[in-house]
């Protein structure tokens, strides 16, 4: 029986599209394939690609090392967008080289909070209340 996926559920070739151009794009920025000194002073690790469905569009996520976001690191990412796209048309076995838009990832973060959520005794306080009671060995 086939399993039928949500519309916001990634089919199977935008993973694998968007894990190739995760590849490719984290490449670049080890090479450092630019010339924007803003870029060759980040320490940047290129998380994930979401590209769209019709493989037209994808969303890097970066990460920086050490947590600095900053508004002029992403206007420096803005800026070397159409050379990605350029770089990735030349690399990718794509009919289309998708437009690329760069993002902050923010799922370690978000990981941290709930983390501290869950340590937090108010909230420990209900999960501990709510945790049904240890099964019973009948070992005795």
């Amino acid at each position: 029986m086939r399993r039928h996926r949500s519309r916001d559920e990634p089919s199977t070739r935008q993973l694998r599209v968007g894990e190739q151009l995760r590849h490719i794009v984290a490449e670049i920025f080890q090479r450092q394939e630019f010339h924007d000194p803003v870029l060759l002073a980040a320490d940047l690790t290129v998380t994930e690609v979401q590209i769209s469905p019709d493989l037209r569009n994808a969303t890097v996520f970066i990460l920086p090392l050490g947590g600095a976001t900053s508004e002029e690191l992403m206007a420096a990412l803005k800026r070397l967008a159409p050379h990605v796209r350029h770089l990735i048309g030349q690399r990718a076995r794509l009919r289309h080289a998708p437009r690329v838009g760069f993002a902050w990832d923010t799922t370690f973060d978000t990981a941290d909070r709930v983390e501290r959520l869950l340590h937090d005794p108010r909230v420990a306080q209900d999960l501990t209340a709510e945790a049904p009671p240890p099964e019973q060995s009948d070992e005795a």
